[in-house]
């Protein structure tokens, strides 16, 4: 497999934009993980505190709010080459 020495080798400009975009949303759902691994682990420890219960809800809040705003976005079009 050769490579094109003129083909860049990371992410274009307008694929970094799109992350960076969706960053907010990305966060939230990482949030949402570790919120999720610390009930997960709490099982051990007597079950999930009151403080686990909310912040897992809080992260599950989050995510939708985020999602919900970036839904709301206007769709940027791309050029077809």
């Amino acid at each position: 497999m050769s490579v094109d020495p003129f083909e860049p080798l990371g992410p274009s400009s307008a694929e970094l934009d799109a992350i960076t975009a969706e960053w907010p949303l990305i966060a939230a759902e990482l949030d949402l993980v570790d919120a999720e691994i610390a009930e997960i682990n709490a099982a051990d420890h007597g079950g999930p505190s009151p403080l686990d219960w909310r912040r897992l809800r809080r992260a599950e809040a989050r995510v939708t709010r985020v999602a919900a705003e970036l839904a709301a976005r206007p769709a940027t079009r791309k050029a077809v080459a």
